[in-house]
Protein backbone atom coordinates (compact mmCIF):
# COMPACT_ATOMS: atom_id res chain seq x y z
CA UNK A 1 0.00 0.00 0.00
CA UNK A 2 1.32 3.56 -0.64
CA UNK A 3 2.29 5.48 2.24
CA UNK A 4 0.26 8.34 1.36
CA UNK A 5 -3.29 5.79 1.08
CA UNK A 6 -2.06 4.17 4.72
CA UNK A 7 -1.33 7.65 6.20
CA UNK A 8 -5.02 8.92 4.85
CA UNK A 9 -6.61 5.58 6.29
CA UNK A 10 -4.62 5.92 9.99
CA UNK A 11 -5.79 9.30 10.17
CA UNK A 12 -9.26 8.74 9.07
CA UNK A 13 -9.36 5.72 11.60
CA UNK A 14 -7.72 7.42 14.19
CA UNK A 15 -10.24 10.37 14.28
CA UNK A 16 -13.43 8.31 13.93
CA UNK A 17 -12.20 5.59 16.36
CA UNK A 18 -10.90 7.65 18.88
CA UNK A 19 -13.94 9.84 18.90
CA UNK A 20 -16.17 6.54 19.61
CA UNK A 21 -13.38 4.72 21.60
CA UNK A 22 -13.46 2.23 19.28
CA UNK A 23 -10.36 0.06 19.83
CA UNK A 24 -10.64 -3.35 17.49
CA UNK A 25 -10.66 -0.26 14.76
CA UNK A 26 -7.73 1.20 16.06
CA UNK A 27 -5.89 -1.65 16.54
CA UNK A 28 -6.36 -3.01 13.16
CA UNK A 29 -4.42 -0.35 11.48
CA UNK A 30 -0.95 -1.90 13.66
CA UNK A 31 1.49 -4.58 13.12
CA UNK A 32 1.18 -7.45 15.01
CA UNK A 33 4.75 -6.86 16.39
CA UNK A 34 4.24 -2.82 15.98
CA UNK A 35 5.98 -0.63 19.17
CA UNK A 36 3.86 2.69 20.34
CA UNK A 37 5.60 5.33 22.27
CA UNK A 38 2.90 7.17 23.97
CA UNK A 39 5.38 9.72 25.70
CA UNK A 40 8.73 10.17 25.13
CA UNK A 41 9.97 8.86 28.32
CA UNK A 42 7.36 6.05 29.38
CA UNK A 43 8.00 2.60 28.32
CA UNK A 44 7.23 1.93 24.74
CA UNK A 45 3.99 -0.55 24.21
CA UNK A 46 4.77 -3.77 22.32
CA UNK A 47 2.69 -5.52 20.33
CA UNK A 48 -1.03 -5.05 19.43
CA UNK A 49 -1.74 -6.82 23.21
CA UNK A 50 -0.02 -4.00 25.53
CA UNK A 51 -1.29 -1.62 23.03
CA UNK A 52 -4.63 -2.64 23.49
CA UNK A 53 -4.56 -2.22 27.47
CA UNK A 54 -3.05 1.34 26.91
CA UNK A 55 -6.32 2.19 24.62
CA UNK A 56 -8.68 0.82 26.78
CA UNK A 57 -6.46 2.47 30.27
CA UNK A 58 -6.31 6.00 28.35
CA UNK A 59 -10.01 5.70 27.16
CA UNK A 60 -11.44 4.83 31.07
CA UNK A 61 -12.40 8.10 32.24
CA UNK A 62 -12.66 9.83 29.31
CA UNK A 63 -15.69 11.11 26.93
CA UNK A 64 -14.71 12.83 23.32
CA UNK A 65 -16.37 15.73 22.55
CA UNK A 66 -14.13 17.11 19.63
CA UNK A 67 -11.63 14.65 17.69
CA UNK A 68 -9.92 16.41 14.62
CA UNK A 69 -6.07 14.79 12.99
CA UNK A 70 -4.96 17.07 10.18
CA UNK A 71 -3.68 16.24 7.15
CA UNK A 72 -0.88 13.45 6.87
CA UNK A 73 2.86 14.76 5.90
CA UNK A 74 4.54 12.12 4.14
CA UNK A 75 8.05 11.58 3.99
CA UNK A 76 10.58 8.92 2.84
CA UNK A 77 10.45 5.29 3.84
CA UNK A 78 6.90 4.89 5.02
CA UNK A 79 7.69 7.48 7.58
CA UNK A 80 4.39 10.40 8.29
CA UNK A 81 3.32 12.40 10.39
CA UNK A 82 0.11 13.99 11.59
CA UNK A 83 -1.35 16.49 14.23
CA UNK A 84 -4.11 15.70 16.41
CA UNK A 85 -6.39 17.84 18.92
CA UNK A 86 -8.65 16.56 21.05
CA UNK A 87 -11.29 18.03 23.52
CA UNK A 88 -12.61 15.51 25.80
CA UNK A 89 -14.66 15.63 29.51
CA UNK A 90 -13.23 13.50 32.29
CA UNK A 91 -14.38 13.63 36.30
CA UNK A 92 -16.53 16.52 35.31
CA UNK A 93 -13.55 18.13 33.84
CA UNK A 94 -13.05 19.78 30.31
CA UNK A 95 -9.39 19.28 28.71
CA UNK A 96 -7.20 19.85 25.34
CA UNK A 97 -5.08 17.35 24.37
CA UNK A 98 -2.93 18.59 21.47
CA UNK A 99 0.11 16.93 19.59
CA UNK A 100 1.30 14.99 16.47
CA UNK A 101 2.05 10.68 15.70
CA UNK A 102 5.00 9.89 13.71
CA UNK A 103 4.10 6.52 12.28
CA UNK A 104 6.07 4.23 10.00
CA UNK A 105 3.97 2.15 7.57
CA UNK A 106 5.36 -1.52 6.47
CA UNK A 107 4.79 -1.73 2.42
CA UNK A 108 1.13 -3.69 3.56
CA UNK A 109 0.11 -0.18 5.12
CA UNK A 110 0.35 -1.31 8.62
CA UNK A 111 1.87 0.43 11.42
CA UNK A 112 4.91 -0.77 12.83
CA UNK A 113 6.01 2.06 14.74
CA UNK A 114 4.38 4.98 16.16
CA UNK A 115 5.47 7.82 18.73
CA UNK A 116 3.01 10.56 20.27
CA UNK A 117 4.21 13.78 21.47
CA UNK A 118 1.41 15.71 22.94
CA UNK A 119 0.07 18.50 25.32
CA UNK A 120 -2.41 18.67 27.75
CA UNK A 121 -4.55 21.98 28.95
CA UNK A 122 -7.59 22.58 30.87
CA UNK A 123 -10.52 23.56 29.17
CA UNK A 124 -11.35 23.92 25.62
CA UNK A 125 -8.31 25.33 23.91
CA UNK A 126 -7.82 26.39 19.87
CA UNK A 127 -4.62 26.80 19.33
CA UNK A 128 -3.14 30.58 18.21
CA UNK A 129 -3.09 30.60 14.51
CA UNK A 130 -4.85 27.94 12.88
CA UNK A 131 -5.60 24.16 14.32
CA UNK A 132 -3.10 22.67 12.04
CA UNK A 133 0.16 23.42 10.58
CA UNK A 134 -0.75 25.16 7.37
CA UNK A 135 -4.35 26.38 8.66
CA UNK A 136 -3.57 30.37 8.69
CA UNK A 137 -7.21 30.84 9.42
CA UNK A 138 -8.32 28.57 12.08
CA UNK A 139 -10.74 26.82 9.87
CA UNK A 140 -10.09 23.26 8.56
CA UNK A 141 -12.69 20.90 6.60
Amino acid sequence: MDTADAARRFVETWEQGWARHEVPALLALYAQDCVHRSMPFREPHRGREALADYLRWSFEDERPLDVRFGPPVVGPDGLAVAEFRVVTEGSGEVSTLAGCVFVRFRGDGLAVETRDYWHQSDGRQEPEGGLFLGDEDGLTP
